[in-house]
């Protein structure tokens, strides 16, 4: 063989090499990305900094703006969590978040006082609490983001008791007088997973505690853009407000539908019968909880299904169980199924029986009323409009033993392994302490791991 003839087989060989490394990266890639994006949520209104870059009012962001719902790290924060310096970016996982500087990031404007603080939920994990932090009044905003640099008593604390919360939940909260730019920290804490949500809201107080009593203007040109048999697209102009607008109310009848951003001027209503008429109109919000009038009432009506629709629906991806099943119950979560009409709803069997069915924005679903030590088997099917019904997603998975646990208590000496009973959960105690109010065991991960 010639010298050039090895020089070529060499080549082809390290092609080879090349072209099989790239498709194991995207494979791996893809495999990440449908893994994050079906889990998790971000803070909305007042928009957080990872939320702006997801709008374009942040730039330079990096993967952020694609998912601004995996800013997930250890819980137990202060005494866990990201690092000092990792604090933004929860953990270091997008670096871009944590550069700081007093004029790096847009800033939302926010008036000291009660405000209502909107999480997105794009998986709806059992909740242990909500907490909210904000940067002291001598904080330095050129410097990296520590521990130091907040008041690290949450001036908002929402014990959650391990229950699941909707898709758009509000904490409404007292915020600390404060003048200038401040950082609010909001720490979305799980119950079933050692993890916690970590988003910073950059704000900007327009002075001391002003009283806003002015609501926004009413959204313009409210208009339906486009439509399916079981969808309608929303679309208005934006409202303008004293202090800032920071979301919209989308009302079908005299029914709040959902809430999104201040940034977002458009929605699209899923989940809906198909040939039917629905009325719908826009209020606009500020962070002081007014509330505009009505933008300009419409009704569409959706369309009809022409012929005959005899295709289902895919199958639900990925069910799994999340997290440990306790005792007497377990959530199942799975990734949306797509249909060539649209989806309406999923139902749940256990084993061969219909357990309940599910909107078709639902991805999770907490089966309840279980037994112990027991082996149970779960298929989720997506369904349609005209009945399709698509195969089956099928899991298995085994509830928790019987535990003995006493109820957890305040000034009382807990070693390793010890297990106590809160709000219905059981919690193993992960190294030794004496208890103290405020360290209830969804408080502390450091302490105390569910079972």
């Amino acid at each position: 063989m010639t010298s050039k003839a090895i020089r070529l087989s060499r080549l082809t060989v390290k092609q080879i090499f090349m072209y099989v490394g790239i498709m194991l990266v995207a494979a791996i890639s893809v495999t990440l990305f449908a893994q994050q994006i079906s889990a998790h949520g971000y803070v909305e209104g007042p928009a957080s900094r990872a939320a702006l870059c997801k709008s374009g009012q942040n730039t330079n962001c990096g993967a952020i703006v694609y998912e601004p719902q995996s800013l997930e790290a250890p819980k137990g924060f202060p005494s866990a969590g990201p690092a000092d310096g990792q604090i933004a970016s929860a953990a270091g996982a997008f670096p871009e978040l944590d550069q700081q500087s007093a004029t790096r990031w847009s800033k939302v404007n926010l008036s000291s006082g009660q405000n209502t603080f909107t999480w997105k939920l794009t998986a709806a994990h059992a909740t242990a609490s909500w907490k909210y932090y904000i940067t002291n009044t001598n904080w330095n905003p050129n410097a990296a983001l520590t521990r130091s640099s907040f008041d690290l008593t949450p001036f908002c604390s929402v014990n959650y008791g391990g229950v699941q919360p909707p898709f758009s939940y509000s904490n409404s909260c007292n915020v600390p007088a404060r003048t200038g730019y401040h950082i609010i920290l909001a720490v979305w804490e799980v119950a079933d997973t050692p993890n916690a949500f970590y988003n910073v809201i950059d704000v900007n107080f327009g002075g001391s505690n002003p009283t806003d009593t002015q609501a926004p203007t009413a959204p313009s040109a409210l208009t339906s853009p486009s439509k399916t048999a079981t969808s309608i697209a929303l679309s208005w102009g934006a409202s303008t407000d004293n202090v800032g607008v920071t979301g919209y109310r989308i009302y079908r009848g005299s029914v709040l539908t959902a809430t999104v951003t201040g940034t977002t001027l458009s929605y699209n209503q899923t989940g809906l019968t198909s040939n039917t008429a629905y009325t719908y109109s826009v209020k606009a919000i500020d962070s002081a909880g007014n509330e505009s009038t009505a933008s300009n009432s419409i009704t569409v009506t959706t369309s009809p299904i022409t012929g005959t629709d005899t295709q289902a629906p895919t199958a639900p991806g990925a069910l799994h169980v999340m997290g440990t099943p306790t005792s007497t119950s377990l959530q199942l979560m799975w990734n949306a199924s797509t249909d060539n009409v649209g989806v309406t709803g999923y139902r749940i069997y256990r084993g061969t029986t219909l357990v309940t069915t599910v909107a078709s924005t639902a991805t999770s679903y907490t089966v309840t009323g279980l037994t112990a030590s027991t082996s149970y088997t779960f298929t989720v099917r997506a369904i349609d409009a005209a009945g399709n019904q698509s195969a089956a997603s099928t899991v298995s998975a085994t509830t928790a033993g019987t535990t003995t646990a006493s109820p957890w208590a305040a000034n009382t000496a807990y070693t390793p392994g010890t297990l106590v009973s809160y709000n219905g959960l059981v919690y193993e105690c992960r190294q030794s302490h004496t208890s103290a109010v405020g360290w209830e065991p969804p408080n502390v991960g450091s302490l105390w791991l569910l079972k």
